[in-house]
Protein backbone atom coordinates (compact mmCIF):
# COMPACT_ATOMS: atom_id res chain seq x y z
CA UNK A 1 0.00 0.00 0.00
CA UNK A 2 1.60 3.61 -0.96
CA UNK A 3 1.51 5.88 2.21
CA UNK A 4 1.70 9.54 1.45
CA UNK A 5 2.81 11.81 3.78
CA UNK A 6 1.66 15.59 3.87
CA UNK A 7 4.35 17.98 4.92
CA UNK A 8 5.81 21.18 4.64
CA UNK A 9 8.41 22.36 2.61
CA UNK A 10 11.47 23.66 4.95
CA UNK A 11 14.27 21.64 5.17
CA UNK A 12 13.70 20.43 8.47
CA UNK A 13 10.05 20.04 8.10
CA UNK A 14 11.21 17.29 5.16
CA UNK A 15 14.12 15.91 7.07
CA UNK A 16 10.85 14.77 9.80
CA UNK A 17 9.11 13.85 6.80
CA UNK A 18 11.68 11.63 5.44
CA UNK A 19 12.78 10.41 8.75
CA UNK A 20 9.53 9.12 8.98
CA UNK A 21 9.22 7.71 5.30
CA UNK A 22 12.83 5.82 6.10
CA UNK A 23 10.93 4.25 9.15
CA UNK A 24 8.14 2.94 7.31
CA UNK A 25 10.00 1.55 4.13
CA UNK A 26 11.99 -0.15 6.40
CA UNK A 27 8.35 -1.92 7.33
CA UNK A 28 8.15 -2.85 3.87
CA UNK A 29 5.66 0.42 3.00
CA UNK A 30 5.58 2.58 0.13
CA UNK A 31 6.21 5.89 1.01
CA UNK A 32 6.18 9.47 -0.82
CA UNK A 33 6.08 12.92 0.53
CA UNK A 34 3.59 15.42 -0.85
CA UNK A 35 4.80 19.19 0.27
CA UNK A 36 1.93 21.41 0.99
CA UNK A 37 2.27 25.08 1.67
CA UNK A 38 0.75 26.52 4.92
CA UNK A 39 -0.16 29.84 6.61
CA UNK A 40 3.08 30.51 8.61
CA UNK A 41 5.16 29.29 5.16
CA UNK A 42 3.33 32.25 3.29
CA UNK A 43 3.31 34.91 5.86
CA UNK A 44 7.16 35.67 6.99
CA UNK A 45 7.95 38.99 7.23
CA UNK A 46 5.50 39.55 10.73
CA UNK A 47 6.35 38.13 14.41
CA UNK A 48 4.80 34.62 14.73
CA UNK A 49 2.86 36.26 17.58
CA UNK A 50 1.46 39.15 15.34
CA UNK A 51 -0.02 36.53 13.39
CA UNK A 52 -2.40 34.87 15.94
CA UNK A 53 -3.64 32.27 13.94
CA UNK A 54 -3.87 28.35 15.42
CA UNK A 55 -2.64 26.00 12.61
CA UNK A 56 -0.89 28.77 10.80
CA UNK A 57 1.42 25.42 10.15
CA UNK A 58 -0.86 22.64 10.43
CA UNK A 59 -4.02 23.52 8.97
CA UNK A 60 -3.49 23.10 5.12
CA UNK A 61 -2.26 19.71 6.08
CA UNK A 62 -5.14 18.72 7.54
CA UNK A 63 -7.14 19.87 5.00
CA UNK A 64 -5.26 17.87 2.39
CA UNK A 65 -5.21 14.72 4.95
CA UNK A 66 -9.31 14.76 5.11
CA UNK A 67 -9.90 15.27 1.16
CA UNK A 68 -7.85 11.88 1.35
CA UNK A 69 -4.65 13.85 -1.07
CA UNK A 70 -2.40 12.42 1.65
CA UNK A 71 -2.72 9.67 4.11
CA UNK A 72 -0.35 10.76 7.32
CA UNK A 73 0.91 14.15 7.97
CA UNK A 74 3.97 14.53 10.17
CA UNK A 75 4.22 17.89 12.42
CA UNK A 76 7.00 19.26 15.00
CA UNK A 77 4.16 18.71 17.90
CA UNK A 78 4.93 21.88 19.08
CA UNK A 79 3.37 23.38 15.85
CA UNK A 80 0.10 21.30 16.47
CA UNK A 81 -3.00 22.71 18.22
CA UNK A 82 -3.64 21.08 21.63
CA UNK A 83 -7.52 20.61 20.48
CA UNK A 84 -7.63 18.31 17.22
CA UNK A 85 -10.47 18.80 15.11
CA UNK A 86 -12.89 15.36 15.41
CA UNK A 87 -11.83 14.03 12.10
CA UNK A 88 -8.49 13.49 12.94
CA UNK A 89 -6.31 11.46 15.74
CA UNK A 90 -2.94 11.22 16.76
CA UNK A 91 -1.51 8.12 15.50
CA UNK A 92 2.14 8.56 17.31
CA UNK A 93 4.33 10.97 19.18
CA UNK A 94 7.64 9.93 18.54
CA UNK A 95 10.84 9.64 20.87
CA UNK A 96 11.58 13.01 21.71
CA UNK A 97 14.59 14.80 21.46
CA UNK A 98 16.59 17.48 23.33
CA UNK A 99 13.65 19.33 23.76
CA UNK A 100 16.11 22.25 25.50
CA UNK A 101 16.44 25.95 23.52
CA UNK A 102 19.92 26.62 22.75
CA UNK A 103 22.17 29.90 21.99
CA UNK A 104 24.06 30.74 18.48
CA UNK A 105 26.46 33.43 18.09
CA UNK A 106 29.48 33.99 16.08
CA UNK A 107 31.52 34.29 19.40
CA UNK A 108 31.59 31.91 22.58
CA UNK A 109 29.11 33.88 24.41
CA UNK A 110 26.58 32.28 27.11
CA UNK A 111 23.42 34.07 28.07
CA UNK A 112 25.48 35.45 30.97
CA UNK A 113 28.03 36.94 29.34
CA UNK A 114 26.19 38.55 25.79
CA UNK A 115 27.23 42.33 26.16
CA UNK A 116 25.15 44.79 27.60
CA UNK A 117 22.42 45.60 24.94
CA UNK A 118 23.07 42.55 23.06
CA UNK A 119 20.58 42.05 20.00
CA UNK A 120 18.96 38.97 20.69
CA UNK A 121 16.89 37.27 17.53
CA UNK A 122 13.34 35.33 18.12
CA UNK A 123 10.48 34.80 16.79
CA UNK A 124 9.05 33.58 19.79
CA UNK A 125 7.52 35.42 23.10
CA UNK A 126 7.84 32.48 24.78
CA UNK A 127 11.38 33.04 24.52
CA UNK A 128 11.26 36.83 24.87
CA UNK A 129 9.72 36.89 27.98
CA UNK A 130 12.24 34.75 29.26
CA UNK A 131 15.33 36.28 27.96
CA UNK A 132 14.36 39.72 29.12
CA UNK A 133 13.98 37.90 32.89
CA UNK A 134 17.61 36.69 33.00
CA UNK A 135 18.58 40.08 30.91
CA UNK A 136 16.55 42.52 30.87
CA UNK A 137 18.73 44.65 28.88
CA UNK A 138 18.69 42.36 25.55
CA UNK A 139 17.14 44.05 22.76
CA UNK A 140 15.25 41.44 21.49
CA UNK A 141 14.63 41.81 17.70
CA UNK A 142 12.42 39.47 14.99
CA UNK A 143 13.65 36.58 13.97
CA UNK A 144 11.29 34.41 10.73
CA UNK A 145 12.75 31.78 8.39
CA UNK A 146 13.50 28.19 8.17
CA UNK A 147 17.03 26.94 10.44
CA UNK A 148 19.58 27.96 7.18
CA UNK A 149 18.00 31.39 7.11
CA UNK A 150 17.77 32.19 10.49
CA UNK A 151 21.74 31.20 10.85
CA UNK A 152 22.58 33.15 7.70
CA UNK A 153 21.19 36.13 9.47
CA UNK A 154 23.29 35.36 12.83
CA UNK A 155 26.33 34.79 10.00
CA UNK A 156 25.77 37.63 8.42
CA UNK A 157 25.99 39.90 11.83
CA UNK A 158 22.62 40.99 11.95
CA UNK A 159 21.75 39.93 15.47
CA UNK A 160 24.60 39.35 18.06
CA UNK A 161 23.04 35.55 18.85
CA UNK A 162 19.95 33.80 18.26
CA UNK A 163 18.24 30.92 20.65
CA UNK A 164 16.69 28.28 18.93
CA UNK A 165 15.49 24.61 19.39
CA UNK A 166 18.00 22.46 19.79
CA UNK A 167 16.06 19.45 18.28
CA UNK A 168 15.73 21.10 15.01
CA UNK A 169 19.38 21.86 15.12
CA UNK A 170 20.72 18.88 15.94
CA UNK A 171 18.22 16.91 13.24
CA UNK A 172 19.87 19.13 10.65
CA UNK A 173 23.32 18.46 12.02
CA UNK A 174 23.85 22.05 12.52
CA UNK A 175 24.93 21.87 16.08
CA UNK A 176 28.59 23.86 15.45
CA UNK A 177 27.11 27.22 15.91
CA UNK A 178 25.40 26.54 19.67
CA UNK A 179 27.38 28.35 22.18
CA UNK A 180 24.64 27.34 25.21
CA UNK A 181 22.31 24.35 25.59
CA UNK A 182 20.18 27.02 27.81
CA UNK A 183 19.25 24.80 31.06
CA UNK A 184 15.28 24.50 31.16
CA UNK A 185 14.87 25.52 34.21
CA UNK A 186 16.22 28.92 32.84
CA UNK A 187 13.91 28.96 29.74
CA UNK A 188 11.23 26.56 29.94
CA UNK A 189 10.90 24.72 26.60
CA UNK A 190 7.08 25.01 24.52
CA UNK A 191 4.41 22.20 25.29
CA UNK A 192 5.90 19.17 22.72
CA UNK A 193 8.98 20.37 21.60
CA UNK A 194 11.82 17.92 20.54
CA UNK A 195 8.69 15.52 19.89
CA UNK A 196 7.01 14.67 16.57
CA UNK A 197 3.23 14.06 15.99
CA UNK A 198 1.87 11.70 13.16
CA UNK A 199 -1.84 12.42 12.18
CA UNK A 200 -4.13 10.64 10.48
CA UNK A 201 -7.53 10.52 9.94
CA UNK A 202 -9.86 9.56 12.85
CA UNK A 203 -10.95 5.75 12.60
CA UNK A 204 -8.04 4.96 10.55
CA UNK A 205 -7.46 1.26 12.39
CA UNK A 206 -5.23 -0.22 10.20
CA UNK A 207 -3.14 2.81 9.53
CA UNK A 208 -2.79 3.68 12.97
CA UNK A 209 -1.59 -0.01 13.89
CA UNK A 210 0.42 0.31 10.85
CA UNK A 211 1.88 3.44 12.81
CA UNK A 212 2.65 2.26 16.45
CA UNK A 213 5.95 1.06 16.38
CA UNK A 214 6.51 5.03 16.13
CA UNK A 215 4.79 5.92 19.39
CA UNK A 216 6.84 6.27 22.35
CA UNK A 217 4.75 6.07 25.48
CA UNK A 218 7.31 8.03 27.87
CA UNK A 219 6.71 11.05 24.81
CA UNK A 220 3.10 10.58 24.51
CA UNK A 221 2.27 10.99 27.84
CA UNK A 222 4.84 13.96 28.86
CA UNK A 223 3.70 15.50 25.69
CA UNK A 224 -0.09 15.59 27.04
CA UNK A 225 0.35 16.38 30.08
CA UNK A 226 2.33 19.41 28.58
CA UNK A 227 -0.56 20.04 25.93
CA UNK A 228 -3.36 19.64 28.72
CA UNK A 229 -1.68 22.45 30.36
CA UNK A 230 -1.59 24.81 27.27
CA UNK A 231 -5.40 23.98 26.47
CA UNK A 232 -6.65 24.62 30.18
CA UNK A 233 -4.56 28.44 29.87
CA UNK A 234 -6.54 28.84 26.34
CA UNK A 235 -3.10 28.98 24.65
CA UNK A 236 -1.87 28.50 21.40
CA UNK A 237 2.17 27.86 20.19
CA UNK A 238 2.74 31.55 20.15
CA UNK A 239 1.71 32.51 23.90
CA UNK A 240 4.67 33.33 26.35
CA UNK A 241 3.48 29.51 28.44
CA UNK A 242 6.59 27.10 28.84
CA UNK A 243 5.56 23.51 29.57
CA UNK A 244 8.06 20.40 30.23
CA UNK A 245 6.93 17.39 31.77
CA UNK A 246 9.39 14.73 32.90
CA UNK A 247 9.26 11.13 34.50
CA UNK A 248 11.33 11.24 37.53
CA UNK A 249 11.38 8.15 40.01
CA UNK A 250 7.92 7.01 38.56
CA UNK A 251 6.11 10.03 38.88
CA UNK A 252 5.29 12.77 36.28
CA UNK A 253 6.74 15.80 37.39
CA UNK A 254 5.57 19.32 35.09
CA UNK A 255 7.62 22.26 35.08
CA UNK A 256 5.39 25.91 33.93
CA UNK A 257 5.84 29.39 33.18
CA UNK A 258 3.76 32.04 32.17
CA UNK A 259 5.69 35.56 32.08
CA UNK A 260 5.12 38.98 30.38
CA UNK A 261 6.53 39.57 26.92
CA UNK A 262 8.65 42.38 28.53
CA UNK A 263 10.21 39.74 31.45
CA UNK A 264 8.75 42.48 34.22
CA UNK A 265 6.68 39.14 35.56
CA UNK A 266 7.19 35.37 35.21
CA UNK A 267 4.91 33.39 37.18
CA UNK A 268 6.25 29.65 37.51
CA UNK A 269 4.38 26.50 39.19
CA UNK A 270 6.23 22.94 39.43
CA UNK A 271 4.17 20.08 40.63
CA UNK A 272 4.17 15.91 40.91
CA UNK A 273 0.87 13.43 39.86
CA UNK A 274 0.74 10.41 38.24
CA UNK A 275 -1.95 10.98 35.42
CA UNK A 276 -0.78 13.59 33.07
CA UNK A 277 -4.58 15.45 32.34
CA UNK A 278 -5.17 16.10 36.31
CA UNK A 279 -1.30 17.06 36.52
CA UNK A 280 -1.86 19.49 33.33
CA UNK A 281 -5.12 20.90 34.79
CA UNK A 282 -3.63 21.56 37.99
CA UNK A 283 -0.21 23.24 37.40
CA UNK A 284 -2.91 25.82 35.09
CA UNK A 285 -5.48 26.39 37.91
CA UNK A 286 -2.28 26.94 39.62
CA UNK A 287 -1.04 29.49 37.05
CA UNK A 288 -4.51 30.66 37.01
CA UNK A 289 -4.93 31.72 40.74
CA UNK A 290 -1.07 33.48 40.55
CA UNK A 291 -2.33 35.64 37.70
CA UNK A 292 -1.90 34.08 34.48
CA UNK A 293 -5.34 35.04 33.07
CA UNK A 294 -4.07 39.13 33.06
CA UNK A 295 -1.09 38.38 31.68
CA UNK A 296 -2.61 36.32 28.74
CA UNK A 297 -5.73 38.82 28.63
CA UNK A 298 -2.95 41.38 27.39
CA UNK A 299 -1.54 39.59 25.00
CA UNK A 300 -4.77 38.32 23.29
CA UNK A 301 -6.44 41.29 23.57
CA UNK A 302 -9.40 39.56 24.99
CA UNK A 303 -10.76 37.16 27.53
CA UNK A 304 -9.20 33.73 28.00
CA UNK A 305 -11.28 31.01 26.52
CA UNK A 306 -12.35 29.45 30.01
CA UNK A 307 -11.57 25.81 29.59
CA UNK A 308 -14.32 23.07 29.37
CA UNK A 309 -14.60 21.70 32.42
CA UNK A 310 -14.09 18.18 32.45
Amino acid sequence: MLLRIGSRGSQLALWQANHVKDLLEKRGHQVQIEIIKTTGDKITDVALAKVGTKGMFTKEIEEALLEGRVDLAVHSLKDLPTALPAEFELAAVTRRELPNDVLLSGHPHTLETLPSGARVGTSSLRRQAQLKVLRPDFEIATLRGNVDTRLRKLEAGDYDAVVLAAAGLHRLGRMELVCQVIPCEVMCPAAGQGALAIEIRAGDGHLREALSFLDDAEARTTTLCERVLLEALGGGCQVPIGALARVNAGKLVLDAVVARPDGSTVLRESQTGDDPIRLGRAVAQSLRRQGADEILREIYGEAVVQPQQP
